[in-house]
């Protein structure tokens, strides 16, 4: 059995599945304790913590919906009350809002990707830098913000408001990381490209990484794990020097 975790607590977004679930599970083999963030996915966030745990990890599943400001207060009130000080965040969560032109898209639609993956963020982020700052008597911490390879390419006839939402990360990422590079907090974001999830499926496209795979140089889609592994080389001392990066996983494309 490994040692108990010893980087501090790590609270994951969308940690239930998908790229949240490896970055958490990862992050508990690494040494965090790690608290996985879930909206609707309950018993699929309790088989992460569960894994953690089984590892010889710590982790805890915390329900909260991102985009209720409320639900976040709780999430870091409860991840910091049941396992220890915050040190790192990773704003994982996330939707796409489904596939769409923009002359289709609905105002409904346009109000909760932006209320999930931009306020959502900015707020959670708001949270960490709260409890890591060294001007708000914290010691330091890691903030990484998922992005997307949408935000630079544009997502044309498929979903730009939610190319449109990770633009808006991108430009958070470097913002933030300008604001408290000075208080202990490096600020990065990974843009993961065409990656082997559920969310091609869960909008209704489940052959769409087989017919773009040729659009990619590497001529393959990417998987969680080397997702993961990125964002936890960000959150490691290894990247002390870097902040304000936007780290692409997207294979060349």
């Amino acid at each position: 059995m490994k040692a108990q975790a010893s980087n501090g607590t790590l609270i994951v977004t969308g940690g239930s599945r998908g790229i949240g679930a490896a970055i958490a599970k990862l992050a508990g083999e690494r040494g965090f304790s790690v608290a996985v963030n879930f909206a609707t996915g309950a018993a699929e966030a309790g088989t992460v913590a569960e894994q953690i745990i089984s590892a010889g990890g710590r982790a805890l599943a915390i329900q909260a919906d991102i985009s209720r400001e409320e639900d976040i207060l709780r999430l870091f009130e409860t991840a910091e009350r049941e396992l220890g000080p915050i040190k790192a965040l990773v704003n994982n969560a996330g939707i796409t809002g489904g596939f769409s032109r923009v002359d289709s898209v609905s105002a409904s639609t346009l109000a909760q990707v932006m209320a999930v993956n931009v306020t959502g963020a900015i707020l959670c982020a708001r949270e960490a830098v709260r409890r890591m700052s060294t001007r708000h008597g914290g010691t330091g911490g890691v903030i990484v913000n998922i992005s997307s390879r949408a935000a630079q390419i544009g997502s044309a006839g498929e979903w730009v408001h939610y190319a449109a939402s990770k633009g808006a990360i991108d430009s958070f990422t470097i913002g933030l990381a300008r604001e408290v590079a000075t208080e202990g907090i490096r600020v990065n974001a990974v843009a993961p490209g065409l990656i082997e999830t559920g969310l091609h499926a869960a909008n209704g496209a489940p052959d769409r990484l087989n017919q773009l795979a040729v659009t990619i140089p590497m001529q393959r889609p990417g998987t969680s794990l080397e997702v993961a592994e990125a964002v936890l080389w960000l959150l490691s001392p290894a990247a002390s020097y870097t902040t304000g990066a936007i780290l692409e996983v997207g294979g060349g494309r």
